[in-house]
């Protein structure tokens, strides 16, 4: 999981950006869900998916910003699963694993979307304020500014890092 600066290209960049990847203005999920949704309705649902997979790098924004509508879940996971081990994907979202069952409305659909993203993930966890509320920090009430950002089930520090190993061995640092 990215924070949606991270894995928003800059307006500048927007022209140099590698080939193969899929940042469409607006790329959150509802707006994926919904596209996928129409395809359903159209009888276009595999070749949308297939269009979706044709690119290196898919990024899907705010994940649990906006509910997923009744089925949506499915849909997504569809998508999920025809690019699994096939394609990369950037997701964002300030909401925990845990809270995946009630974004999607569906605790099994969350549990199988979860098992394929984080196979081969690097999960990047960020904690603190937002950077955009810095220059007003006096104008935010005490307890919104200072507090983290928490879950029913945090990423315990050892399992931050997921994924493969370091190709050095995981070695943290190399003697010398």
């Amino acid at each position: 999981m990215r924070s949606r600066h991270e894995a928003s290209p800059a307006p500048s960049c927007q022209d140099r950006r590698p080939l193969g990847t899929v940042f469409t203005r607006p790329s959150s999920l509802a707006d994926i869900v919904a596209s996928l949704a129409k395809a359903e309705r159209d009888g276009t649902l595999r070749e949308r998916i297939r269009y979706y997979c044709r690119f290196a790098l898919l990024i899907v924004d705010e994940i649990g910003y906006l509910p997923v509508t009744p089925g949506g879940g499915n849909l997504f996971f569809q998508l999920v699963n025809a690019r699994y081990e096939k394609g990369a994907m950037i997701l964002t979202s300030n909401r925990g694993f845990a809270e995946w069952g009630k974004i999607f409305g569906d605790s099994v659909v969350a549990t199988a979307l979860l098992d394929r993203l984080l196979h081969h993930a690097v999960v990047i966890q960020i904690e603190g304020s937002s950077y955009r509320l810095r220059e007003h920090a006096d104008l935010v009430p005490e307890a919104i500014r200072h507090k983290t950002q928490t879950t029913a089930n945090p990423i315990p520090p050892t399992l931050k890092r997921r994924g493969r190993p370091p190709k050095n061995g995981g070695a943290d640092h190399v003697d010398g």
